[in-house]
C-alpha cells in the first residue's frame, strides 16, 4: 500500500460572486447583462458562487453600490470563501481601491473590463494579438497603481524631514514611468505590424481579389463558418472570445473568382474601449474589406441588441461604410415557425447553419451577387507581348470567348471594375 495518498494536480476554479447594479438607463437588461457575465467568469475559469444586483439611481461615488449592498457583499465573501468580486459595470480606480478595504485581502475585487482582458490575455496566440493586449492591460492597469503602494505613500505623508523623498512615491513614479514607457513601445510596435498590415491590405487590392470579412458578436459561430467554408481547421468553441486572432483563408466560387476570408475578434457590449483601441489594426481587416458577413446567432433571444452592438462598433472603426450581408447562425436551434418569422423580419437576410452546413450554397451565391455587382462584359485585344496581362485577365475574368490573331489575343471577358480599369487601353468593343 502506498504510503502517499493521490492528489489531484487540476487548477481549482476561483470562487466568484457577480455584482450588478440596475441604473434604469440599459439597453440590455440587468439579468441578460449578468447572465453574459458569468458566461464570461466561466470562461475565465471561475466558479460562480452567488449574484448580487441592486437598482440605484446612480452608481455610488465611493463604492458603486449602496451602503447596505456593500455590507451584505462583505458578509456574502466571508461566508461562501469567495476569491474574487466581479462587477458588470467598470469601476473608477478610487471605487475598486475603497471595495478592496471594505473586503479585506485576499480577495480580489475586478471589473467586466478586467475579466475580458484577462480572457483576452488566454487566449491571444499570434505576436500582434499578445502586443495588443498588453497594451489594453497596461492602459487599464495606470490609473490604477497608486493602491499597490497605498501602505508606502501613507508612511512618506506623515511629514517631516525627507517626507518628500518618501520610497512609496518613489517607486510609483518608477512603475508609473516604466509602464508609460512601455506603452509607448508597444503602440510603435503595433504602429509598425499595422504599416505592414496596410501594405498586405494593398497587395490583395492590386491583386484583385475580393475580400470578405466575418464580423460579429462573439460566439456567433463565425470561426465555425469559416472553418466549414475554407477548411481552415480554426480554433471553434462554444464559449465567448474562443478565437481572437485574425485568420485568412481563400476560397475559390462556383464562377471561377477567389475570395479571401477573414474571422476577426468578436463583439460584445461593454467592450472596453482600451480594447477597441488596442485591436483597431486587426479589426482594419474588417475596415478593408471589400464585403462584411454580420453573423448574428439567430438562436439568440438578444439577437436584435446584439446587432446593434456590432452595428455600432463597425461604426466605431469607420467600417460601417463597406457593404454588408446580414447572416442568421444557429436556424437549426429554431423551430420551422421561428425561421420563417425571422426571415419575413429580415428579408434581405441569409439563414444558415455553419455547424451543419444548411443553407451555405444560398450563401456562397449571395457573395457571389455582391462581388459581380460592378462587373461588365468587355472585348479587347492584348499584345502578346503583355504576358503577365494576359496571365491577370485568366486568373481574375471569366472568359467567355478568345482568338488569336497576329497583333495578339482578342478576348471577350466578364471583368471586374479593377481589371475594366487595367484592360481599358486595350479595348476594342
Amino acid at each position: 500500500m502506498s504510503r502517499f495518498k493521490p492528489f489531484s494536480t487540476a487548477p481549482v476554479p476561483e470562487r466568484a460572486i457577480l455584482v450588478g447594479v440596475d441604473c434604469g438607463r440599459r439597453t440590455w437588461s440587468l439579468d441578460d447583462s449578468m447572465a453574459e457575465l458569468m458566461r464570461l467568469a466561466e470562461t475565465d475559469g471561475a466558479e460562480v458562487v452567488a449574484t448580487l444586483t441592486q437598482k440605484l439611481e446612480a452608481p455610488v461615488p465611493k463604492t458603486f453600490i449602496g451602503t447596505g449592498k456593500a455590507t451584505e457583499l462583505v458578509s456574502l465573501v466571508r461566508t461562501l470563501n469567495a476569491d474574487v468580486v466581479i462587477f458588470d459595470d467598470e469601476l473608477s480606480p478610487s471605487q475598486q481601491a475603497n471595495l478592496e478595504k471594505l473586503v479585506g485581502e485576499p480577495t480580489k475585487i475586478i471589473d467586466r473590463t478586467a475579466l475580458i482582458l484577462d480572457i483576452f490575455g488566454t487566449h491571444a496566440k499570434t505576436h500582434e494579438g499578445r502586443l495588443q493586449v498588453q497594451l489594453a492591460q497596461l492602459q487599464y492597469v495606470l490609473p490604477r497603481l497608486r493602491g499597490m503602494w497605498s501602505h508606502l505613500v501613507g508612511e512618506q505623508t506623515r511629514g517631516g524631514i525627507g517626507s518628500r523623498f518618501g520610497q512609496g512615491e518613489s517607486q510609483l513614479e518608477v512603475d508609473r514611468r516604466l509602464i508609460r514607457n512601455r506603452i509607448a513601445m508597444l503602440k510603435r510596435e503595433l504602429r509598425e505590424l499595422e504599416q505592414r498590415r496596410n501594405v498586405q491590405s494593398k497587395l490583395r487590392w492590386d491583386s484583385g481579389v475580393f475580400s470578405v470579412a466575418l464580423a460579429g458578436y462573439t460566439n456567433a459561430g463565425k470561426s465555425t463558418l469559416l472553418n466549414k467554408l475554407t477548411d481552415a481547421s480554426v480554433y471553434a468553441k462554444d464559449e465567448l472570445f474562443a478565437t481572437l486572432d485574425p485568420t485568412t483563408r481563400a476560397i475559390t466560387l462556383d464562377e471561377g473568382r477567389r475570395i479571401t476570408l477573414t474571422d476577426t475578434v468578436g463583439f460584445i457590449q461593454k467592450l472596453p474601449t482600451t480594447l477597441i483601441e488596442s485591436f483597431k489594426s486587426t479589426l482594419a481587416e474588417a475596415k478593408a474589406a471589400d464585403l462584411i458577413l454580420v453573423i448574428v446567432d439567430a438562436s439568440d433571444k438578444n439577437r436584435d441588441k446584439e446587432i446593434e452592438v456590432v452595428t455600432s462598433i463597425l461604426a466605431d472603426i469607420h467600417a460601417s461604410a463597406q457593404r454588408q450581408l446580414l447572416v442568421f447562425n444557429k436556424i437549426d436551434l429554431l423551430e420551422h415557425d421561428e425561421i420563417l418569422t425571422l426571415k419575413a423580419s429580415y428579408p434581405n437576410a441569409v439563414c444558415i447553419s455553419a455547424q451543419e452546413a444548411i443553407g451555405l450554397r444560398e450563401l456562397l451565391y449571395e457573395i457571389t451577387r455582391i462581388a459581380s455587382e460592378g462587373d461588365a462584359v468587355i472585348s479587347a485585344l492584348v499584345p502578346f507581348e503583355k504576358g503577365f496581362l494576359l496571365k491577370m485577365v485568366h486568373e481574375r475574368c471569366r472568359v467567355i470567348r478568345e482568338q488569336y490573331l497576329a497583333e495578339g489575343l482578342q478576348i471577350t471577358v466578364q471583368a471586374d471594375e479593377r481589371m475594366q480599369a487595367i484592360l481599358k487601353p486595350y479595348r476594342n468593343d
